[in-house]
């Protein structure tokens, strides 16, 4: 529960700083089309970013090598 909490306060935070960075008006039909626009870009850039990382993540050695355990023991 608190996760999905906490994930809808970031979205939120990043709605409102997109809203504020531009200085869009959400009552003005061609401003509310320009928020989605903004913020769709924003969560495909967030996604982007976060497969990048996860990658990332996969592709590290988690494990330590045998030649580390050896060298430690002597």
């Amino acid at each position: 529960m608190r996760i999905r909490v906490l994930i809808l306060l970031f979205l939120l935070v990043g709605a409102f700083f997109i809203v504020s960075n531009n200085d869009l008006h959400l009552n003005s039909k061609y401003d509310l089309q320009k928020f989605v626009g903004l913020y769709y870009s924003w969560l495909s850039g967030l996604f982007d970013n976060l497969k990048v990382i996860t990658g990332y993540v996969i592709k590290s050695d988690w494990l330590p090598s045998s030649d580390r355990i050896t060298n430690a023991s002597t």
